[in-house]
């Protein structure tokens, strides 16, 4: 991806350093299960976050692990990506007679709190719609290289631009209605409306990849790496390696197949109308 150079955003809160102590994902999660849910881009943090029982961390607790050149590229680089994020939904809220309200990228290092909870690094990266921010610790990257062999700057770019997408779920008012109707229905069904949700949200990073392409943003290859990412987080694949097989009914994020599918549709038609997931018969 050509990001050097480019505009970066203001909207990045940087809280790495800070933090750490007290912070626990609860719910008795065993180690196979932990992992999975670990290695999930886009968890829902409303699901997989708890208040710790514990103290919480000051904010100038300083963490342990220092800050290096790499990480500090990472954060221009993931500035640079959300800026982007930036102009395109911009434009395509302006053209819908809409405002769109930017999130705030919150960068950590090994635990956060936000209004969905606190979090250790294991969840991932993830979206909370009660503060409306995107929270990263960037060491999930080299997770993204060396445990889901998906490296590559615009296999991250996707990682940014999904969490994204669930922002302009949030500002369609799609998430609230989601939660709602999650609300009424057993653990399978809600599970299924969960997967639409987040093939959606890749629709939507797709959407953008489009409109990235199109300023000549986009380098070769930069496509093919997105597509390793949405594949290598597919919950079919994540369950075979975790737990050695496949529950489908447990399927939060959709399969490997569908995440490709619904990434490069939004990538090819860069129409937002196309990615009702909700009415999709065949996902």
């Amino acid at each position: 991806m050509l990001w050097r150079g480019q505009r970066q955003s203001d909207n990045v809160e940087d809280r790495r350093g800070m933090g750490g102590g007290g912070l626990a994902i609860g719910g008795g999660l065993g180690g196979i299960v932990l992992l999975v849910i670990a290695l999930l881009l886009g968890a829902d943090p409303r699901q997989l976050l708890q208040q710790s029982p514990g103290e919480a961390p000051s904010a100038g607790t300083q963490n342990s692990r220092p800050l290096n050149p790499q990480e500090e590229e990472l954060k221009q680089f993931s500035a640079t990506v959300l800026a982007s994020t930036e102009d395109v939904w911009d434009d395509l809220f302006r053209q819908q007679g809409a405002t769109y309200r930017k999130p705030t990228l919150v960068l950590f290092t090994d635990a956060v709190r936000s209004n969905c909870g606190d979090a250790g690094a294991a969840v991932g990266p993830f979206y909370c719609p009660g503060d409306e921010k995107l929270y990263l610790d960037l060491s999930f990257f080299n997770e993204l290289r060396t445990r889901f062999h998906a490296p590559g700057d615009f296999a991250e770019a996707y990682v940014i631009a999904h969490e994204v997408g669930h922002h302009v779920q949030k500002l369609m008012g799609t998430m609230d209605r989601v939660d709602a109707a999650r609300g009424r229905m057993g653990e399978a069904a809600a599970n299924q409306l969960s997967v639409r949700l987040e093939l959606q949200a890749d629709f939507l990073a797709g959407v953008w990849a489009h409109y990235a392409q199109q300023k000549g943003l986009l380098e070769q290859g930069d496509i093919e790496e997105a597509l390793n990412a949405a594949s290598a987080v597919g919950d079919d694949r994540l369950q075979k390696e975790g737990q050695g097989y496949v529950v489908p009914d447990s399927f939060t994020h959709g399969t490997s197949e569908q995440r490709i599918r619904w990434f490069r549709k939004g990538l090819e038609t860069g129409d937002i109308r196309q990615g009702d997931t909700f009415s999709a018969r065949s996902l």
